[in-house]
């Protein structure tokens, strides 16, 4: 069986009783940085094989995994921070064992964009997770391009050194919006700043960052301008039944069929 488990992304507290149950019954724990997993492994007194298992690796890491599995074995595996697969390696792993028909399962906990979300009060009812903006600038301008009206919080992983030229970027792509850094989360100079993505993030950048970027304002209607009865008139118009233009204003104006419906009464009188 294979687990990917998810470690603390600061505060080394922060780990499950479930995570250190697995990490302890494992017969080898794959890691991204081995010397970066003895830390909390050493704090816990876990004392286990590790594999490496990084982006340059990935493919021969799987295979490896995926036979100690077939063999029995118990696998877990981690990242430097976090859960696996989230903006790190593991997602090959997984569709290896997909492919193979090998078990695995996922020990949950922390993840730093969603607590990020938390801490920065953005809408979190409706957001897109778009982790580090890779390639070429002429590539992340394409790509941000893509969500330039998505209208719930966007969230972004930035190395300190990335942080100014991301800001920059996001500026240039969705205009000047209110956005969020929120950095070392869970640590002792955890924080989370506010500012406008014209103006810039102030001071030196430390520490790896979440920026969180509200989404576009909501583009009025056109046909909002139009009374009731004309509104609902000009979906029977386009080819609609009465019912069917009905529905279609009330999704229009942002109220209930019943709201609008004395205004088809009136229109036959």
């Amino acid at each position: 069986m294979v687990y990917f488990v998810a470690t603390p992304i600061g505060n080394l507290g922060d780990i499950s009783l479930r995570a250190l149950e697995t990490l302890k019954s494992a017969d080898v724990i794959f890691c991204e940085d081995t010397r970066h997993s003895l830390k909390p492994l050493n704090r816990y007194e876990i004392k286990k094989p590790l594999v490496s298992c990084h982006k340059f690796n990935e493919l021969s890491a799987a295979e490896k995994l995926a036979d100690l599995a077939a063999e029995g074995k118990t696998v877990a595996v981690v990242t430097d921070a976090g859960t696996p697969v989230i903006s790190d390696p593991g997602n090959l792993l997984v569709r290896t064992l997909r492919e193979r028909g090998l078990a695995y399962t996922l020990v949950p906990g922390a993840c730093a964009f969603v607590a990020a979300l938390v801490l920065s009060g953005f809408p979190a009812d409706k957001f897109a997770f778009l982790g580090f903006l890779r390639g070429k600038t002429s590539e992340k301008r394409a790509f941000l391009k893509n969500y330039a009206d998505f209208d719930g919080t966007l969230l972004f992983y930035s190395a300190p050194q990335d942080v100014d030229s991301d800001i920059a970027l996001l500026s240039e792509a969705f205009g000047n919006r209110e956005a969020c850094a929120v950095r070392e989360i869970t640590k002792v100079h955890e924080s989370a700043e506010y500012f406008s993505l014209a103006a810039g993030l102030a001071g030196e950048k430390r520490g790896e960052y979440v920026l969180l970027v509200q989404g576009a304002p909501k583009r009025e209607n056109p046909l909002n301008s139009l009374t009731e009865t004309e509104h609902i008139r000009h979906y029977v118009e386009q080819g609609m039944s009465e019912k069917e233009a009905l529905k279609a204003a009330a999704r229009d104006r942002g109220v209930s069929k019943s709201e609008l419906y004395k205004f088809t009464v009136k229109d036959k009188r």
